[in-house]
Parts: structure tokens; sequence; C-alpha cells
């Protein structure tokens, strides 16, 4: 008997370790396999390339997180960075106007897809996956309208038949293209909102408070916690991150592309439920969505080193979606017991 619990024991530790740090593991075997086996992969230039390329899915995610944290999911983030770069797209090219002046449109843009998302969540009580996929159809449909469907570029050609007068400025387009020493801004930018976040998360009353929202809102209230204001917060905090994600995406393009951040939304909630299962939390957290961002670029970037055609690549984050919810939920839940011999 006494064997049979010590063998149970130390079951139990390995299967805690592969819960906490397995998926970091993962992400570690990952980096020097591919760095073995394509040289060019493990340089400063590409390492610095994959964590830019991985900046606005991470950024998007952590919007995505915080709307997790309240117990809730933001649908429209994609859409809300595509009328980012559609918002900054126009303010410079159709109106001749600065770069500085773009981002604050952009930002303002954001808050007002937050604040009516909250409303809608919040007062009028609709659910906030429903609430989320309206607002992401508005948002889709109303951003082409003012610009007849097209594309917004420099020299196009306008709905009376005169040329734009506008173009991006210089210093707007450095919001993608710019450095602080080495390091691209872009991975300045993320490194930054993923602390803040964190700090908000982690470290502050509202953050403590957004975790008991999301674990039980009925509780939270009868405690004397604002419900409503929480979670409605939380998705002002979504659409502004997602504006963010859509100022590095749009200058990183150069131009007001239509069909910018449809994708986004898949890739930020996939990178916010990889990051549930870093160090078995098993709850929405800034580092985890960062690192969720980090393997996805990780694995992206090495198979088209590898030379894998662009059709793999939803195979190949499907399947670390499915790893990372592997560790989050199934091991983690997953308990042993020992049972005394007869």
């Amino acid at each position: 008997m006494t064997g049979q619990l010590r063998e149970t024991t130390t079951l139990m530790r390995i299967q805690d370790w592969v819960v906490k740090y397995g998926f970091i593991g993962v992400t570690i075997i990952l980096f020097v396999y591919f760095a073995v086996t394509e040289p060019a992969f493990a340089t400063s230039s590409s390492l610095f390339s994959m964590l830019k390329f991985a900046s606005v899915t991470a950024i998007l995610g952590l919007g995505v997180t915080f709307t997790m944290v309240v117990g809730g999911l933001d649908l429209s983030i994609g859409a809300t960075a595509g009328l980012a770069v559609q918002l900054a797209a126009m303010t410079m090219v159709f109106y001749n106007l600065t770069g500085p002046t773009a981002v604050v449109a952009v930002l303002l843009g954001g808050l007002v897809v937050g604040l009516l998302n909250a409303l809608l969540i919040v007062v009028f009580r609709i659910p906030d996956l429903l609430a989320t996929l309206g607002m992401m159809f508005v948002i889709q449909g109303a951003k082409l309208i003012p610009v007849d469907g097209q594309s917004v570029s420099s020299g196009m050609v306008l709905r009376d038949g005169s040329v734009a007068p506008g173009s991006f400025t210089q210093d707007f387009l450095k919001i993608d293209r710019g450095f602080i020493g080495p390091v691209p801004l872009p991975v300045v930018i993320m490194i930054a909102l993923v602390a803040l976040s964190w700090f908000v998360l982690s470290r502050t009353t509202w953050g403590r408070l957004m975790y008991a929202v999301g674990a039980n809102p009925e509780a939270a209230r009868l405690a004397g916690v604002r419900v409503g204001f929480y979670h409605g917060l939380a998705y002002v905090i979504s659409a502004l991150l997602a504006s963010v994600g859509g100022l590095i995406l749009v200058s990183r393009i150069g131009q007001g592309d239509v069909n910018a951040g449809s994708s986004s939304l898949l890739e930020a909630v996939a990178v916010a439920l990889v990051g549930t299962s870093v160090l078995g939390m098993g709850k929405p957290n800034a580092w985890g969505t960062l690192l969720g961002a980090l393997l996805v670029g990780i694995v992206l970037t090495g198979l088209t080193m590898k030379g894998l055609q662009y059709y793999h690549q939803d195979t190949a984050k499907g399947l670390v979606v499915i790893v990372a919810l592997l560790f989050s939920f199934t091991l983690s839940r997953k308990k042993l017991r020992y049972t005394p011999a007869t």
C-alpha cells in the first residue's frame, strides 16, 4: 500500500509539473528545433521580425483577455482594428491632416466602439457574444460606406472626381517602421502594453474586481461591486487596444486596406485562450497572452522558413490552440486519486 501511495504521489507531482510548465516547455522545444534546423531562424533580425509580426496579434489578444476576465468575449475586436485602419487612412489621405491627428481620431473611434459595446451589454443586457457579433457586422459595413468599398491610398480618385490631397506622413509610418535602439517600435509598444495590462489585472483593485466579476457576477454584486461598470470597462479597454493594434497595422501596410483586420479576431482569441494554460493558471492573463502570440509567431515563422505554403498556417495555429487547451483544461482537471489496496 505504501508503494502504491508513493507511486501515486510521484504521478501527481509529474502532472502538476506538466500543467505548470508543459506549455512553456513546448515553446522552448519548438524554438530550439527551428533554430537548429534553420540557422537563420535564431538570428537577431529574424527574432525581432518575429516579435514585430506578433505584436498586433498580441495587442488584440490583450483586448480579448480583458473581456475574458469578466466572463465575456469581444467578437468585434478584429473589425475595430480594421476600422482603425480606415480612420487613420481617411484622416491623412482624404483630409490631408497630420499623423498625430490620425492617432487621436483612431483612439476616439475605438473609444466610441467600446462605449457602444458596453451600452448594449450592460444597459440593454444583450449577451456579450451577440452584442459584439452585431457590432462586428455594423463596423465591417460602415467602414466601407465612406470609401465606396475601396482601399484608401495616396493619389486615389474621390467621389467628385478629384484626387485625394493627402498621404501617409512619415511620422505616422514610424509607428511600425521606427526603432528604439535596435528594437522595433511595435515590439516596445507590445511589451509596454503587456506589462501595463499585467499590472492592472494583478496589482490593482480594479483588476481583482474584474476577476471577481468574471468568476461569479452575482456574488460580486452582493459584495457591493459595481458589476456593470467593470463589465463595460473591459469592453472599452478591448476596443482601445484594438485601435492601437490597428494603428500598427495601417502604418505597416501604408494604406487603408478594406480587408485589414478580417483575420485578426480568430488569432486574438487563439492567443488569449493559449495564454490561459501558462503556469497552469487556467485563467486569462497578460503574460500568458504574450507567450501565446510568441508561440504562434515561432510556429508560423519556422514553417515559412521550411518552405511550407501559407495554407498550412491555419492548421498549425489550430494545433497550437488544441495543445494549449489540453494543458489548460484537460490535464489540470484530471485528478489522480489514491485508492488503498484491498
